[in-house]
C-alpha cells in the first residue's frame, strides 16, 4: 500500500526547522540564517520514498508578539498544524520548555494527530544529558515518539522518515516522484535574496525588508528576474544599496551564486530598492507582498 501525506514541521524561532527541511529533501529549499524568524511562508518540501510520499509543511517560528507582521506568520504555522496529518514539534537540547513550546504541545494533542517531538541539535550537548532530556519531554510534552537528532549533521534522519511512513495515511502520490516542491523559481529567488539581505544586514535591518519579484522572464536561455528588496524607510534604503552601490551588489552576487546552483544554469539577476512605508504594519500590503493570504 502507498502512504501519503503532510508533515508540519512546528517549532519556536530558530531551533532549525528550516535545517530540517533542506537536509530531508537533499536541496536547499527553505532559506536559512542563524536569525529567528527567518521563515515567512508555508514552505512545501517533496520527499518521495519507495512506497510514500511526504509533503513537508516547514512554518514560521511560534513566538509571542503583538505586531501585525509577527501576528499573521505565526497564524500560518498554527494552521499549518490544522492541515497536517502529522506534527513533527522540534525542540532545543534544554530542559527547560518555552511557554511556546507548551503552547504547540497543546495544540497538537487537542488535534488528536500523530505528534512527535524531535530534540534538535544534539551534537552541541553530551550524550549523558539526553536521557533525562527525554524523560521531561516524554512527562511535560506528552508526544507518541521522541527522537533525538541533529539536522545538521544529518543524525538521526533516517529513523525520523521511517516513523512518518507508518504514520502517514494510505493514499496516491500527489505531486511527480522527481518534483520536490511546488514553489516557482520567481518564488524560490524572491527567497534566496532575502536570505542573503538577513545575513548581511541583520543587525540594521532585522524584520523591515521583503523581497518580490517584479519581473520574470524566461525567453532563451538564461532567465531574466528582477527583484525589488521593499523596506519602509528612505534611510534603510540607503543602508542596503551601500556606499557607491557596495552592499546590493553584494547581495546580488551571493543570491544569483545560489539561483544558478539550483536551476543548473545561468541567470540574470537585477535587484533594486523600493520603499514602501509602514508596509510591516499593513494587512493590505502583507498581502500584496504574499505574506499572508
Amino acid at each position: 500500500m502507498f502512504h501519503s501525506g503532510y508533515v508540519a514541521i512546528v517549532g519556536v524561532p530558530n531551533v532549525g526547522k528550516s535545517t530540517l527541511l533542506n537536509a530531508l529533501l537533499g536541496e536547499k529549499l527553505s532559506i536559512v540564517t542563524d536569525k529567528p524568524q527567518t521563515t515567512r511562508h508555508r514552505i512545501l518540501g517533496i520527499l518521495n520514498r519507495k512506497g510514500a510520499q511526504i509533503l513537508f509543511l516547514d512554518t514560521p517560528g511560534i513566538h509571542a508578539s503583538d505586531k501585525l507582521l509577527n501576528e499573521k506568520i505565526v497564524e500560518t504555522a498554527l494552521q499549518a498544524m490544522g492541515d497536517a496529518d502529522v506534527i513533527l514539534h522540534l525542540i532545543p537540547p534544554k530542559a527547560k520548555f518555552s511557554d511556546e513550546d507548551r503552547r504547540i504541545a497543546r495544540h497538537a494533542q487537542d488535534t488528536g494527530k500523530p505528534y512527535l517531538v524531535l530534540i534538535n541539535k544534539i551534537d552541541q550537548v553530551g550524550k549523558e544529558s539526553l536521557l533525562p532530556l527525554i524523560q521531561k519531554v516524554q512527562e511535560e510534552l506528552a508526544p507518541q515518539e521522541i527522537v533525538p537528532i541533529s539536522a545538521l549533521k544529518n543524525d538521526g534522519l533516517a529513523r525520523v522518515v521511517d516513523l512518518l511512513v507508518a504514520r502517514l495515511p494510505e493514499g496516491p502520490a500527489y505531486y511527480p516522484e522527481d518534483q520536490y516542491t511546488e514553489h516557482d523559481l520567481r518564488f524560490l529567488s524572491a527567497e534566496i535574496v532575502r536570505e542573503k539581505v538577513m545575513q548581511l544586514l541583520y543587525q540594521e535591518l532585522p524584520y523591515s525588508v521583503a523581497t518580490q519579484v517584479e519581473e520574470f522572464k524566461e525567453e532563451g536561455d538564461i532567465p531574466r528576474i528582477h527583484v525589488a528588496i521593499v523596506v519602509e524607510k528612505d534611510s534603510q534604503k540607503g543602508i542596503v544599496i551601500g556606499n557607491k552601490g557596495a552592499m546590493i551588489k553584494k547581495i546580488g552576487q551571493l543570491a544569483r551564486k545560489d539561483i544558478e546552483a539550483m536551476v543548473g544554469k545561468q541567470v540574470y539577476l537585477e535587484l533594486f530598492v523600493k520603499v514602501v512605508e509602514n508596509w510591516t504594519k499593513s494587512e493590505r500590503r502583507l498581502k500584496e507582498l504574499g505574506i499572508i493570504q
